[in-house]
Formats: C-alpha cells, structure tokens, sequence
C-alpha cells in the first residue's frame, strides 16, 4: 500500500511509478479524511508514504492523517517514506519519522527527490526555467529507478536525502513560520477579467478547499484546509488566480503526465 499526497503533480508522478513497479495499491490521502484509518497490509505487502516538502516540514494534511492512522502488525511489513522538494528538504523526513513512531510504524528507508519548483509565495522564489525542469525532472527519474530497485530489494537502513545546508534552522524556525504565516488561502484571488469559468481550479484543489465549478467563479472557502500547495492557481489555463502581489509575473508548473 502506498499512502500519497500530491498538489501539483510531482509527488504523483513518483507514487505512480513505484506502484506500477512493485504491484502495490496507491491511496489519495486527502480521500481518506472520513474514512477509517484502521489497515491490515496483506502478506509481504510494502507500507509507503509519499508526498512534497511544505516549507521544510511534511504537509499538515498528511501530518494529520499519521495522527489518525493505525496499520496492524507494521513491524512485519517493509516500511518506506518518500519525498520531493524543489531544492532541498532539511529536518522534513526526522520530523515525519517522530510522527510514525508516535504510531509504532517505523522506517526501513527514507528518499527525497528534487523535482521542478512550484511554490511562489514569496517574492524571491518562482518556478525554474524549462532548461532546469527538464534536467531536474531527468535526474530525478534516474534516482528514482535506483530508490524503486532498493523498495523491491527491501534494503534495510537505505537513505538517500538532500538534506541541504542548516536543516535545523529551515525545518524548525523558518517551517514554523512558514506554517503560521504562509499557509493560507486568504491571499488567493480571481482576477475576473481574466477568468472564463472553466472550473479547473476547483477541480484539480486536493484539499477540495474552493467552490465554483464550470460556468462560476472560483471562491476560496477559508476553512483553514488550504495548503497553499498552489495547484489551483498553476492550472488555470489563463493565469487569472493570483496570490497577493507575490504571483505577479510569475511562471506556472504543474507535472502533465501525473494523473490522478
């Protein structure tokens, strides 16, 4: 079984390739939110949890799904955890392992991989140039065949993570506030002369966080369930979402051949 959570494609794409190489079941985290959160893995099933870096910390969705989660007999099972991060990923897999061992699974093997950037939230950072997506998205399907070969192998204690420069610092006081502070839907807006209604960004938001549809504006619920993973304002075909001043002029990404 493979636990995934993926905003604008990246983490998808990586979930997918490792289910269709090892044969096990893929489940969309934010599906799970009402449903138990009880498993039993079958015989020599793997345990696998994906899902993208949020300001050097795991996702809160997905920290909050730990919270609730229950695998019966884990120590029996492989247990993996991989991640993607635009640049690196500091403390973000230490503070996911102290969440499983809150729930007595533990980690066989940890794996981050750099893929193209996609958070634009702050002025000094945008999405890469198409020369570096195409060598970023090449270099990480390369270490990912290598960390697929270690998850079919079962190796024990492998561990391949960019864990950058000052990871205590990121992940600890630059994370908490980017959690305070940065996550928020708050600052999201249509530009409506822009807008044409096509429904995209309500549907491709994970977190099922906006109202609209097709024929409708876009609306923001402000439940406090937003991410601000920015895959409703990447997918809009005319680039009529904006976040605050700090999408202006900006690029948009989102990985084309990771569908849910």
């Amino acid at each position: 079984m493979i636990f995934y959570f993926s905003g604008t494609g990246n983490t998808r794409w990586a979930a997918q390739k490792i289910s269709e190489a090892t044969g096990e079941r893929l489940f969309f985290i934010p599906d799970m939110e009402k449903e138990s959160c009880v498993w039993s893995p079958e015989k020599d099933e793997h345990i696998g949890f994906c899902f993208p870096v949020h300001g050097w910390r795991p996702p809160k969705n997905v920290r909050s799904f730990i919270e609730r989660l229950t695998i019966e007999h884990a120590d029996k099972h492989y247990c993996y955890a991989l991640c993607t991060a635009g640049d690196n990923i500091g403390e973000t897999m230490r503070i996911f392992e102290q969440d499983l061992a809150e729930r007595n699974i533990h980690l066989d093997a940890k794996f981050s991989l750099i893929m193209p950037e996609s958070y634009v939230g702050l002025p000094f950072m945008d999405v890469d140039t198409p020369q570096k997506e195409a060598a970023k998205k090449a270099t990480a399907s390369v270490e990912l065949e290598r960390c697929i070969q270690e998850i079919i192998e079962r190796k024990r204690s492998a561990e391949r993570l960019v864990i950058g420069n000052w990871p205590r610092i990121n992940s600890r006081v630059l994370g908490g506030f980017f959690i305070k502070y940065l996550i928020t839907d708050k600052k999201f807006r249509v530009e409506e002369q822009r807008c044409t209604k096509c429904g995209t960004c309500v549907s491709v938001c994970p977190v099922r966080n906006m109202d609209g549809g097709k024929g409708h504006l876009p609306a923001w619920k402000h439940t406090g369930d937003c991410l601000t993973c920015f895959a409703c304002y990447h997918h809009c075909p005319q680039h009529a979402i904006e976040f605050g001043r700090q999408t202006k002029k900006k690029g948009q990404y989102y990985y084309k051949n990771a569908n849910k």
